[in-house]
């Protein structure tokens, strides 16, 4: 956009009566600082494949109530164009700062277009927004969270009738609808008494809560083991400020837990998040009063989980040092996938036939020694939890295949088919009834996280991210994926590479027999090396932030041999990128 243009919207926000008195205040403030009113106008807040997320404020780059009406009345468009305008739309929203006054907005504007929307009395976690979509027979959900982002964001994402984010085709079609709107006075609003007396804006809340909760009860495989040790396992938990306080507690409580510690400084909802700089469960400084409180009680099991509960963090005791030990999410994932796939074979005398683990392409290589081991089907998919939502409506729509488990690295995974999104409440439930059940056999969880290293073998999985911002980050980031494409190495970290699979060209190569075949994958901007040894690294540029990120794995002899080689590796991957960015 040339200066007179940004400069141009930004009068017309000052001066168009659509635009309230709050939001022109806030831009009059800025009138003197060129810069920022350049940041705020000098393009829209794209609504991409997992829908909005920017900073709060006033500007056509920047989540407001009319950032949020333009997106709705998009989406509205759409169902409308599908014929799909008589079921309704389920509104999930956070504890962030204009969370509610966005998920009003959105309610409103989709009454406003004659289509019912079911929004929760208060805020409710990701995956209980993903299960009221099936659970109501919505065309859609709308969810208003920035997930883990810091404070000053927020997003709004949106999900399917089946209960996942928008995948191909929907995702292309609401974006087109979005981009359609030029004009703000295009979308539309209603009174809220008026959308209430005409049965388009409804209040929902206990109902939902309380079937979600009996679907996360009917997945307990091993009742007899909280019935028995329950009551003498210590638990400390954190919300991190968000979503998960109420569902979490009600779950472990009412299937027998009684010793569960909540961290009192991060219990309440607060969307300035003020006891962590990072509300995300990834960062170990997000555990520190949870790890405290822990030493407190003499807890064995410190969990936390993110603003919108759909990721959980994990620490548990070693038995024989007596220390917190933090869990990846690639290892608290391959814990709960061996847990539940080997107690279903247990109770059942076996796994279906067509029984399959889903995990992501940067998901470690120990589960597809788990998936080998029960005999089961390994599906991958891209990153992105929709993406292992798409591939269980796929088991519905073909009558193929069963699902057991499905994870992705970042701290995500799904327990049953009652959500099609991550679900830190039932991920919660389940890693409380493996501490159960592994209490009976005399061992931690992190104990049963050393058996199964033993079983099957050292995998040590990590990322390492190189920020790049601006215009110039763009390029740069451009220019690593395409030195890596046109130059596959010979060997990454002393590794010999064996297979390269290239998401943008389409291709799987086999470096050694020269052997090329079709990903079987959509186009996507992704490269990944299979490496001798079981090793392997990813690369691919962020979708959200100024970011490429590289994901890898390896598989050592012993425990801390694998950890020395594993920080080996990420030195030796972040020594390749900086060699390409110095050229």
């Amino acid at each position: 956009m040339s200066d007179y243009n940004y400069k141009d919207v930004y009068e017309q926000w000052v001066n168009n009566p659509l635009f309230g008195q709050e939001t022109k205040d806030e831009l009059l403030a800025i009138k003197d600082d060129e810069k920022e009113i350049e940041e705020r106008f000098y393009c829209d807040l794209v609504f991409g494949t997992a829908g909005l997320r920017g900073i709060i404020g006033a500007g056509t780059n920047r989540m407001n109530i009319y950032v949020v009406r333009k997106a709705t009345q998009g989406l509205a468009n759409y169902i409308i164009k599908a014929g799909k305008q008589d079921k309704g739309v389920a509104i999930a929203y956070d504890s962030r700062r204009m969370s509610p006054e966005f998920s009003m907005e959105a309610a409103l504007c989709l009454a406003a277009n004659g289509i019912k929307a079911y929004r929760f009395e208060s805020l409710r976690p990701t995956p209980e927004l993903s299960f009221a979509v099936r659970y109501l027979d919505c065309v859609a959900g709308i969810n208003v969270t920035a997930s883990h982002n810091p404070p000053e964001y927020n997003g709004y994402k949106v999900y399917w009738e089946d209960g996942a984010q928008i995948t191909p085709p929907h995702d292309q079609g609401i974006m087109a609808e979005v981009k359609a709107i030029t004009d703000f006075a295009d979308t539309k609003t209603m009174d809220m008494v008026e959308a209430k007396k005409k049965g388009l804006l409804v209040t929902i809340g206990s109902e939902v809560d309380d079937a979600y909760i009996g679907e996360l009860k009917k997945l307990i495989l091993n009742q007899d083991a909280i019935d028995k040790y329950g009551k003498d396992i210590k638990i400390v938990y954190t919300p991190l400020h968000g979503t998960g306080n109420i569902p979490v507690r009600r779950i472990l409580k009412e299937i027998g837990f009684e010793n569960v510690y909540v961290v009192p400084e991060q219990e309440l909802p607060d969307g300035e998040f003020p006891t962590v700089e990072y509300p995300n469960p990834e960062a170990k400084e997000a555990f520190a009063l949870a790890l405290k409180l822990a030493k407190e009680v003499d807890a064995d099991l410190v969990l936390a989980t993110d603003p919108d509960a759909d990721r959980l963090g994990c620490y548990a005791k070693d038995s024989k040092t007596g220390e917190y030990k933090v869990f990846t999410g690639n290892m608290s994932g391959s814990l709960l996938c061996e847990y539940e796939v080997s107690q279903m074979k247990e109770k059942n005398g076996s796994l279906p036939a067509d029984g399959a683990i889903i995990k992501t392409i940067v998901t470690t290589n120990m589960v597809d020694a788990i998936a080998k081991y029960y005999g089961t089907d390994l599906i991958e998919c891209f990153t992105g939890f929709k993406n292992i939502g798409r591939e269980i409506l796929r088991f519905e729509q073909t009558g193929k295949g069963t699902y057991l488990f499905g994870f992705e690295e970042s701290y995500g995974c799904l327990i049953g088919t009652h959500a099609r999104d991550k679900d830190a409440v039932v991920a919660t439930m389940a890693l409380c009834e493996a501490a159960a059940y592994y209490r009976g056999q005399g061992k931690t969880l992190w104990d049963a996280m050393m058996d199964m290293y033993e079983k099957y073998g050292y995998y040590v999985d990590d990322i390492k991210t190189v920020t790049l911002k601006g215009v110039e980050g763009s390029k740069k980031i451009g220019h690593i994926m395409n030195i890596l494409r046109a130059n596959v190495p010979e060997e990454v970290a002393g590794y010999k590479t064996r297979v390269v699979r290239d998401y943008r060209l389409e291709y799987i190569r086999n470096i050694e027999t020269g052997e090329v075949k079709p990903t079987g994958f959509p186009n996507a901007n992704v490269l990944y090396y299979e490496l001798e040894n079981d090793a392997w690294l990813a690369v691919r540029p962020s979708g959200t932030e100024p970011k490429i990120k590289f994901y890898y794995g390896i598989k050592g002899s012993s425990y801390d041999e694998a950890q020395k080689e594993s920080a080996a590796f990420g030195d030796k991957v972040m020594d390749l990128i900086y060699d390409i960015l110095e050229k």
